[in-house]
C-alpha cells in the first residue's frame, strides 16, 4: 500500500518518538509497503527502501525544537498542517499514518479524501496539556474530547501501552485497538563497543546506570535526594547518561550542593548503537521518572539486558513490569533510597530481578513480538480497501 505517514517532530534524531518512528518505517518497507515520510525541517535522512522524507521549510524559528510542547513545536505542526492537505491532494494514498497530534488535522481532512486512518498514539496530549499546565484541569473534558473525536474517525488506534489503551477504550469502544509497545534495542556485535564504565569507577564499586534525558520528570532530582539517604556498606557509584549540557551542569551544581559529588559521574550524550554494551556494564539500572502514563522506551532495552531494574512505583513502569520482573519504589528520596540499599545489599535478589526482566523482554517486547503486532494491523487496513 501507499502510505502518508506523518511525524510532527525533528527526524530522524536519537530521542524516543523519532526512534520509535524510524523502526516503523523499516518495518513498514520489510513489508513491501511505500512510504511518504511529512516532518519537520531538523533531523537527519534516512535511507530505506520504499521511503520519501518530506519537510517543512527550513527556518531559523524552527531551529532545535525541544521535546515537547513548545512555541516553536506548534508553530511547526501548523506547516505540518498545510503540507499535509497538499500532499493528500497530489498523491492518491491507502493509508494516512498520523503520529501524535497530527491525528488531528489528519482526521479533518479525512472527511474529504476517506482513506483508511491510522492514530499512532505515542501519548495522550491531554494528559501532556494538563501536567504541563494545571490550570488546563478546568477544561479537562474538552481536551479528552479532541482525543475521542480522533479515535472515534479512525480506522485503527496504535497505542504504545496499555493505559492509552484503555482510555480508548472508555472513548471509543467500538474502535479497533492493537496496543505496539516499543522494543528492546538489539545489541549490533559489528559496532565499536569499547568504552568500558568500571574504568571511570574504583573497582570494587557497584554501578548504578541512569539513561536519558534530564528534564524534570524524569526524577533526577528524586535520584540525587535519594543518594544522600543512602547507608550502605557496600560500596557505589552513579553514571548518568544523557542530557544536554544545561541540564547536565545544573543537576552537577546540584550535587555538589548536596555533597554527593563524589558519588555521580554525568557522562552526557552517548549514541545508540551503545546503549545495549552500556546497560549490560551496569550493576543495577535506574529510572526514576516521576510523572507520565506512557512506559519509557529505554525499559524494554533496561529489561532486556539482564540487570536487575530500580523504577519508581508508577503507572509508566507497572504496565510494562511488576515486582517480580524489576524492583519498584514509592516515588520519593526515602522510598528510592530504602530499594536501593536492598539491591547494593543483595546480591540474590539482583541476579533474579535480571532473569526475570530479560525473560519479560523476551517475551513481550522483542523485534519479532512488534512485527507481529504491526502486521496485523496492515492486514487489516488491506482487507478494509
Amino acid at each position: 500500500m501507499k502510505i502518508l505517514l506523518i511525524a510532527p517532530h525533528p527526524f530522524f534524531q536519537e530521542r524516543g518518538t523519532p526512534i520509535a518512528v524510524k523502526l516503523l518505517i523499516e518495518t513498514l518497507s520489510e513489508f513491501g509497503h511505500e512510504i511518504d515520510l511529512l516532518t519537520f525541517n531538523e533531523g537527519e535522512n534516512i535511507s530505506v527502501n520504499g521511503l520519501r522524507i518530506f519537510r517543512i521549510p527550513n527556518l531559523s524559528i524552527l531551529q532545535n525544537v525541544p521535546i515537547g510542547f513548545s512555541p516553536k513545536k506548534i508553530i511547526g505542526d501548523v506547516f505540518i498542517t498545510f503540507k499535509m492537505f497538499l500532499m493528500l491532494k497530489k498523491n492518491n494514498y491507502d493509508v494516512i499514518h498520523a503520529v501524535e497530534e497530527s491525528i488531528f488535522p489528519a482526521a479533518f481532512f479525512n472527511k474529504f479524501f476517506n482513506k483508511k486512518l491510522v492514530y499512532d498514539m505515542d501519548s495522550s496530549m491531554a494528559d501532556q496539556l494538563i501536567e504541563k499546565w494545571d490550570v488546563l484541569n478546568k477544561i479537562s473534558g474538552l481536551l479528552n474530547g479532541f482525543e475521542k473525536w480522533a479515535a472515534n474517525n479512525s480506522t485503527i488506534v496504535i497505542p504504545v501501552c496499555k493505559y492509552l489503551a484503555d482510555k480508548i477504550k472508555e472513548f471509543s469502544p467500538e474502535t479497533k485497538i492493537q496496543i505496539l509497545e516499543d522494543i528492546a534495542f538489539e545489541p549490533d556485535y559489528t559496532k565499536n563497543k569499547n568504552e568500558n564504565l568500571k574504568k571511570l569507577f574504583p573497582e570494587n564499586h557497584l554501578i548504578a546506570l541512569y539513561v536519558g534525558n534530564l528534564e524534570h520528570y524524569q526524577g533526577i532530582d528524586l535520584l540525587l535526594e535519594g543518594i544522600t539517604k543512602v547507608n550502605s556498606k557496600v560500596p557505589f557509584s552513579v553514571a548518568i547518561i544523557g542530557g544536554n549540557d544545561v541540564s547536565i551542569n545544573h543537576y552537577q551544581n546540584k550535587s555538589k550542593k548536596l555533597n554527593i559529588e563524589n558519588k555521580i559521574k554525568f557522562l552526557g550524550r552517548r549514541s545508540l548503537d551503545q546503549l545495549p554494551f552500556l546497560l549490560e556494564q551496569a550493576d543495577i539500572l535506574l529510572s526514576p521518572r516521576t510523572k507520565g502514563k506512557n512506559t519509557p522506551m529505554k525499559i524494554y532495552s533496561y529489561l532486556a539486558s539482564g540487570v536487575p531494574v530500580l523504577a519508581s512505583y508508577i503507572d509508566s513502569h507497572t504496565q510494562a513490569m511488576t515486582i517480580n520482573d524489576a524492583k519498584l519504589f514509592k516515588p520519593t528520596p526515602e522510598g528510592f533510597a530504602k530499594a536501593f540499599e536492598d539491591l547494593l545489599n543483595n546480591e540474590e535478589e539482583r541476579k533474579q530481578l535480571g532473569n526475570a526482566g530479560k525473560k519479560l523482554a523476551k517475551k513481550n517486547y522483542s523485534l519479532e513480538s512488534y512485527k507481529i503486532k504491526l502486521k496485523s494491523v496492515y492486514e487489516l487496513l488491506e482487507k478494509k480497501l
